[in-house]
């Protein structure tokens, strides 16, 4: 049985959170869940998290899982606000200590523990969404933490691919390396054509198409994409990578997002 999947797109940070359910036990996790943040004020709300909240409950679905992809650079998670809510445990790759360290560190902060997550998943790590089973896959790259989950005839990728047209995640933060990006995204390249996938981001390319999409599939990737497709090369990835990376700015919202994010979303 393949899950059921709704999107909930965030204009302000071109976030994709998913609400992600098994149809025969209506059990449901929220993957990469969105809290709002106002960086001029420095306020907080709620939202984003709560319109996912609603939804589920609004179809009898029972939250039974939170899922970070990786500990996000721009936007704050709202898996502490829904955990607060629902009860239900936070899940994250295990090598998000490292992410930990290396952010606590460069902010001056003490390193949180790594108590703040529930569950830390190894690669390959296999868990139950009611009736459907989720497979963990290590997917670094982006981040040394980054992993993606595969459910049914879905994977969602995070940071790591984007649509077709727009590309690959950057590999310039600490820890990141284009490389292992590169590696990673064959990886998830080899599952089969059909898969849907779902990305963590999407951003509209310069002269393309004028919506905003999350949903693709394992052939489209493999044929389009704008970066790998094709059968582009490692090396000729990584240069690429190498050479864009260096033109982009930091992420808007780095410091109080990754401050957060290393705590699983929660705030001072």
């Amino acid at each position: 049985m393949n899950p059921t999947v709704q999107a909930f797109f965030d204009k302000a940070t071109n976030t994709i959170s998913y609400l992600v359910s098994d149809p025969a036990t209506r059990a449901a996790a929220i993957i990469d869940p969105v809290l709002d943040y106002d960086s001029e004020t420095g306020r907080t709300s709620t939202a984003s998290a709560d319109a996912v909240l609603k939804a589920a409950r609004a179809q009898g679905l029972e939250v039974v899982w939170l899922l970070e992809t990786h500990a996000h650079a721009d936007h704050l998670s709202g898996s502490d606000w829904l955990r607060g809510q629902t009860g239900a445990p936070i899940g994250i790759g295990s090598r998000i200590v490292e992410t930990q360290a290396c952010f606590a560190e460069r902010f001056g902060i003490e390193t949180p523990p790594v108590t703040v997550f529930d569950r830390l998943f190894a690669d390959g790590d296999r868990f139950r969404l009611g009736g459907l089973e989720v497979e963990v896959l290590h997917t670094p790259g982006h981040t040394p933490a980054c992993v993606s989950y595969r459910i049914g005839d879905a994977v969602f990728v995070g940071d790591t691919l984007f649509m077709p047209d727009f590309g690959t995640a950057r590999a310039d933060f600490p820890g990141g390396d284009a490389t292992t990006l590169y590696r990673s995204i064959q990886r998830l390249l080899s599952l089969p054509p059909e898969t849907r996938v779902f990305v963590g981001h999407d951003y509209l390319p310069k002269g393309g198409r004028g919506d905003f999409r999350w949903e693709t599939t394992i052939g489209a990737e493999r044929e389009e994409n704008v970066h790998v497709g094709g059968g582009a090369t490692e090396a000729d990835f990584t240069a690429m990578r190498g050479a864009r990376d260096a033109t982009l700015p930091p992420p808007k919202l780095l410091e109080p997002a990754l401050k957060a994010n290393i705590r699983a979303g929660a705030l001072d």
